[in-house]
């Protein structure tokens, strides 16, 4: 169950990151409380996580998926940058990811 809270973590903090870019720096009302959410429960899930998982692999993991699918949504949504060198980037981010996991 630790690993799907790992994820679920990862996934809320898909969220907030891309919420805080809508937040126009907290001077939004909505986007701000819904970011703060996301955050609180992305934490909350990491909290979870970590009572089996050792911090520095759920960490990694955690932020890996954060930035990977922050910066997937950013080229998907916000039509951000797709060059070859981001994508490399985001391919070896992944690779860690996997690598962590494996080695768990």
């Amino acid at each position: 169950m630790a690993w799907v809270y790992l994820v679920l973590a990862g996934l809320m903090e898909i969220g907030w990151a891309m919420g805080l870019k809508q937040t126009q720096g907290f001077t939004r009302l909505w986007p701000s409380v819904l970011t703060i959410g996301a955050m609180a429960v992305s934490f909350w899930f990491l909290a979870l996580a970590l009572k089996a998982l050792p911090i520095g692999t759920a960490y990694a993991i955690w932020t890996g998926i954060g930035a990977v699918g922050t910066a997937f949504f950013g080229i998907w949504l916000l039509g951000e940058s797709a060059n070859l060198g981001r994508l490399a980037g985001i391919a070896l981010i992944l690779s860690g990811i996997v690598a962590l996991k494996l080695s768990d």
